[in-house]
């Protein structure tokens, strides 16, 4: 019982953390980003080669515009405002940089795209835009939790780990996935970086 209500304890302390932010109106509407590319969703998920455990998920929704939930992610850019864990302006360049910041010697990405209708897709943006800033160590909670009850995500369940999201992700119907490594992900997306000492500069402690 003392086990179990440390980890209680634990989870409870690791939402805590949460940090809220919020763009203004003008910058969110002024990144705003349509594709052409039929409406889809796309998850994200940071593995080790070595072991297949996941690391980071993360969430690309392409429905009336192309938003990215990347909840307790660490990955920005002054070009992306964001909204808690909602990032606008995701442009393919931005999804490549996206990609390739996450991609390296030690962890791949794996990408996993369902065409959904875009209903569907402005559904979960919905979802996503008002789920508010997520803790530390819940990125794959948060996206299953967001999931449930979406059509056509019923292999979904409720987890905590990136590398099980995955698998249950796989089950959808009519999923595509590919795996992208430090080698083969793009490197020429002419994203401006941000300035080395800039605290967006840093690289992800998975």
């Amino acid at each position: 019982m003392r086990n179990i209500f440390l980890s209680l304890l634990a989870v409870l302390s690791l939402a805590a953390c949460a940090e809220p932010k919020w763009a203004p109106d003008a910058a969110v509407q002024r990144a705003a980003f349509h594709s052409d590319d039929p409406p889809s969703i796309t998850l994200f998920t940071v593995v080790r080669p070595s072991n297949g455990r996941g690391g980071h998920s993360g969430l690309l929704i392409n429905g009336t515009q192309r938003i990215l939930f990347d909840p307790a992610g660490t990955f920005s850019h002054p070009q992306l405002p964001e909204r808690n864990d909602v990032v606008y302006g995701m442009n393919d360049k931005m999804v490549d940089f996206y990609i390739d910041y996450h991609a390296r010697e030690n962890w791949d990405m794996i990408e996993q795209t369902v065409p959904v209708s875009r209903e569907v897709a402005d559904m979960v943006a919905r979802r996503a835009q008002g789920w508010g800033a997520v803790g530390k160590a819940q990125c794959a909670h948060s996206i299953s939790a967001m999931l449930n009850g979406v059509p056509g995500f019923e292999s979904v369940g409720g987890t905590w780990f990136p590398a099980n999201l995955r698998k249950e992700f796989a089950e959808v119907p009519g999923v595509q996935e590919r795996r992208i490594t430090d080698a083969t992900a793009r490197k020429d997306y002419g994203v401006e970086l941000v300035q080395p000492g800039d605290p967006r500069a840093q690289v992800a402690a998975y």
